[in-house]
């Protein structure tokens, strides 16, 4: 019997620790925020005792229940009567003394505990951030600053160059792809457009993604994505098919900006961050740069095209739509061979992976400054608190549905982190930081884009000054076979005369009359015929349309193959797509003294001093607009525009990557980002509206957006100083 009891005794211990065990698992899973998490631990818990109530015979079991109501088990020893569980519990039947139907205070003290669990929780989180923070900063001391991230410079330089390059694309080809696709002019305007709203899809969705699966694997997605379908659209001959690949191709580049400042700062000690941040805005300046030199070296060449038949054309345009994929292809090569951002791995609780990519840094700028023998001396990196998932599936689940809830679960982990950004600590930051990048952005890139479309009025203005009035000639068996440009004849005669293979541009032919003439091999742009008589007159191989014909009368002509294509009211010529190119690369590259002076200061004056000044100053500039009325004028004034704003930019890059913890930077980047485009959109539509009507209310517009945005830049926090959050 003493046996007997031993064994009961054995047994019912072996009962109370089973249920101790169980008590501390549904503790740890009360601390998680999905109620579905909850009730899925509740199950496995109330089987796991189940389990062990089964095994027991009913004599045992009674035994078992008396021993336990006579005390507790070591392993419980010391807790509080609220924590206490009992049998029931594991079963979802309510205390017998609480005299209250299930899910009632239960479930409210419960969701009060979890409550004050995720609290401790999240704070031990922010304790480990600040404790890895300042260790962090030390180990990228021991580092040192050398070959590794100069290395890393170059090859995310690459990917920012691909970003500026994208932003040129549309407007280089625009005057050429017109002419392949027959577009309107609101059509055109979208294709102008479609690469801004891209971007800022992308901004978006990449920035968030990238603070969940890491900076380098979503950099590498965003970059093939932009290179893919900007290949194909070098390719495609609709004007949907073209809209859609660079609308996709917008999203993919999307990513570089928010991604590439955060992965590159990660990699930075204090001191070192902000200059060389702004030395990497370099170079978004020589994607700018590339662009107009590609733009310029390959449009102009028609010779390098070929068709097939009609339904298939390759103009020169598309190869330099082509050899702008080149920089995104170049980033990816090279991403390819570098780490993940190690203060990424540390955020998720990797630590051999950040200490073996920490060594390598070190490592690497050791041995290019002489000194392999020293050694890492780091040996245990703090990591921070994860938040653990416990979705499991198991093995029999299908992989659809794996896939289904994994991502699932990665938008809400995206989410999530996204209203964080929104969080009462982060609030006043995010808010004012949305005021200084939509202020920047609205007048940027309203005012760069007005900036050439006003240089395009003045143009057509000094050429209309120019134009040849001819009034009653008359003119008969004269053979017309040059060009004929900007000029207006008005009540003239012409009898039996050809007009072969010659170009007509910005002809006017008002009330004249045609006698027996002979047209052949016409290409012409914004020429028109104003109530003329045609008598016996052929048309042969020409594009004179008959829209181009307005109310005249045709008495027995006739009109034989016609040219095949747009019937467009005017085309720009070769020499005006010259200037386009060259102001371009004149406004890219008048950011280069604005970039060394920003990179050189960034660290001696703060960010706020620069961001706040910079705007000032830019607003100031914005009024010597009213006083460019010629071309060069305007060019000179665009150059000193986006040479001063350049330090604005330079500055609010560095401080956005500052303010913000390592585990949200992507995801307020990619947001705040995402809110630049926008406003450049909006920027964009609004001045171009009044091109040709007034300068006034642009400059106003530019001039206030600036003046608010350096006033709300006093506003933030100065980051100059600090280590990385």
């Amino acid at each position: 019997m003493d046996d007997d009891g031993r064994y009961r005794d054995g047994r019912s211990d072996f009962i109370r620790g089973a249920k101790d065990i169980a008590k501390v698992a549904k503790k740890q899973v009360g601390k998680k925020v999905g109620r579905g998490v909850d009730k899925m631990a509740d199950e496995y818990t109330r089987r796991s005792y189940k389990r062990f109530e089964e095994e027991d015979d009913d004599d045992d079991y009674s035994d078992s229940r008396a021993n336990d109501d006579e005390g507790h088990s070591d392993s419980t020893e010391g807790h509080d009567e609220d924590d206490e569980i009992y049998e029931g519990e594991y079963q979802g039947i309510p205390r017998a003394d609480s005299g209250k139907a299930p899910g009632m205070d239960g479930v409210m003290t419960a969701e009060a505990q979890q409550f004050r669990d995720l609290s401790a929780y999240e704070g031990e989180r922010r304790k480990d951030q600040e404790e890895l923070a300042q260790q962090y900063e030390s180990i990228l001391q021991e580092c040192g600053h050398g070959k590794f991230q100069w290395t890393l410079y170059f090859v995310l330089g690459l990917a920012l160059m691909a970003d500026g390059v994208e932003i040129f694309v549309v407007g280089f080809v625009l005057p050429f792809a017109e002419k392949d696709m027959c577009l309107s002019e609101p059509n055109k305007g979208m294709l102008g457009l479609i690469v801004y709203l891209g971007m800022m899809v992308g901004a978006f969705v990449w920035g968030g993604l990238a603070d969940r699966i890491g900076r380098r694997q979503t950099l590498l997605i965003a970059l093939s994505i932009n290179s893919v379908f900007a290949f194909f659209s070098s390719f495609v001959q609709g004007y949907i098919s073209f809209l859609f690949c660079r609308l996709t191709s917008g999203v993919g580049i999307g990513g570089s900006i928010p991604i590439v400042f955060s992965y590159y700062s990660e990699f930075l000690a204090q001191e070192k961050r902000g200059e060389h941040l702004s030395w990497l805005c370099m170079f978004w300046m020589l994607g700018g740069i590339y662009a107009a030199a590609m733009a310029w070296a390959i449009i102009p060449h028609y010779g390098w095209s070929f068709q097939m038949g009609s339904a298939y054309q390759f103009h020169s345009w598309r190869v330099f739509v082509l050899v702008c994929a080149f920089p995104a292809v170049a980033a990816i090569c090279a991403l390819t061979t570098m780490p993940e951002s190690p203060r990424f791995f540390l955020e998720n609780g990797k630590h051999d992976e950040a200490w073996m990519i920490l060594k390598q840094v070190h490592d690497t700028n050791m041995r290019a400054k002489g000194y392999p023998e020293r050694v890492f001396s780091v040996t245990t990196i703090k990591t921070v608190k994860q938040m653990e998932d416990l979705v499991n599936l198991g093995d029999g689940a299908a992989w659809h549905e794996k896939w289904r809830i994994k991502l699932t679960t990665l938008f809400h982990q995206v989410w999530s982190n996204f209203q964080a950004v929104f969080s009462p600590e982060y609030r006043r930051t995010t808010y004012m930081m949305m005021a200084v990048w939509f202020s920047m952005s609205f007048s940027y890139y309203g005012l760069t884009v007005w900036f050439p479309d006003m240089i395009k009025y003045l143009q057509k203005q000094e050429y209309s000054s120019r134009t040849k009035v001819f009034i009653k000639e008359k003119v008969e068996h004269v053979t017309f076979n040059f060009t004929l440009e900007n000029q207006v004849h008005r009540q003239g005669e012409y009898f039996n005369d050809k007009f072969m293979n010659l170009k007509m541009r910005s002809m006017v032919f008002e009330d004249s009359l045609f006698e027996e003439c002979f047209f052949e091999d016409i290409t012409s742009s914004n020429t028109f015929f104003k109530n003329c008589t045609f008598i016996a007159t052929l048309f042969y191989n020409t594009d004179l349309f008959k829209y181009r014909l307005v109310n005249c009368r045709l008495i027995n002509s006739t009109f034989l193959h016609n040219k095949e294509g747009c019937m467009l009211s005017d085309v720009s010529d070769e020499n005006n797509a010259y200037m386009v190119y060259f102001v371009s690369f004149l406004g890219t590259l008048a950011v280069l003294p604005g970039n060394i002076v920003s990179a050189l200061l960034m660290d001696k004056i703060g960010r706020l001093r620069m961001l706040a000044g910079s705007s000032v100053i830019s607003c100031i500039s914005c009024f010597f607009l009213s006083f460019g009325n010629s071309e060069s004028a305007m060019i000179a004034l665009l150059c000193l525009f986006g040479g001063i704003s350049i330090a604005s930019w330079n500055s609010l890059d560095v401080l956005t990557v500052e303010l913000y913890p390592s585990d949200k930077r992507t995801t307020a980047f990619g947001f705040l980002n995402a809110l630049c485009k926008l406003a450049a959109v909006l920027g964009i539509s609004i001045f171009t509206s009044f091109v040709g009507i007034t300068k006034a209310v642009p400059i106003l517009f530019a001039s206030g957006a600036l003046a608010a945005g350096s006033f709300l830049a006093l506003k933030l926090p100065e980051t100059r100083g600090q280590v990385l959050k």
